[in-house]
């Protein structure tokens, strides 16, 4: 049975929904960003206690097919934010998402605007930029070295981005104490 599952955004929530269902004695074949694989169909009762569950650890079950798309493009998105840094020539969002879903981007597209009211490549630059808070904590790398990690055409780009989003400029944001990251599953 597959199960959708909102909010799952890093290794450590497939290994906590991993471990939730471990608790409940439910036989697991896969779980992954968005989603787990259990080996049986669940009852009713263990559904809501899946339910419980998932809720107290941030998670959501998604029932609805728009619900579950919309889950299914936000991982993809921080998959794509992880090939675009470890690839030298990253495929572009429409391909990678095409692949990786076997859906089609524009329907996906529509989708997802409908659902939250934003487009996937502003979800994406909202991922992006909290990406590069996240290395500008670490202080290891310059902005130039961020820019070019996450492929963006220009240090310049990535600040006016990065000030549209934060509404600061990187130098405001590094002043402030690297305070006001957001969880990716918030985006």
């Amino acid at each position: 049975m597959k199960i959708a599952i909102k909010n799952m955004v890093c290794p450590r929530c497939i290994e906590s929904v991993a471990g939730i269902l471990a608790d409940m004695s439910i036989p697991v074949e896969e779980v992954d960003l968005g989603f787990a694989h259990t080996a049986r169909k669940l009852t009713d009762n263990e559904l809501h206690l899946l339910d419980q569950k998932l809720l107290s650890k941030g998670f959501e079950r998604v029932e609805d097919r728009e619900s579950e798309l919309v889950n299914l493009v936000r991982a993809m998105l921080i998959r794509y934010i992880d090939h675009v840094e470890n690839s030298e020539n990253p495929n572009k969002l429409s391909v990678f998402i095409s692949e990786h879903t076997s859906y089609n981007y524009s329907y996906l597209s529509n989708v997802f605007s409908d659902q939250t009211g934003i487009t996937i490549e502003t979800c994406l630059i909202r991922l992006k930029i909290e990406r590069v808070k996240e290395l500008l904590h670490f202080r290891k790398w310059t902005l130039s070295e961020i820019a070019w990690k996450l492929k963006y055409s220009s240090v310049q780009y990535l600040s006016n981005q990065f000030k549209k989003v934060t509404g600061q400029t990187v130098t405001e944001y590094l002043r402030a104490n690297i305070s006001g990251r957001k969880a990716l599953d918030q985006i």
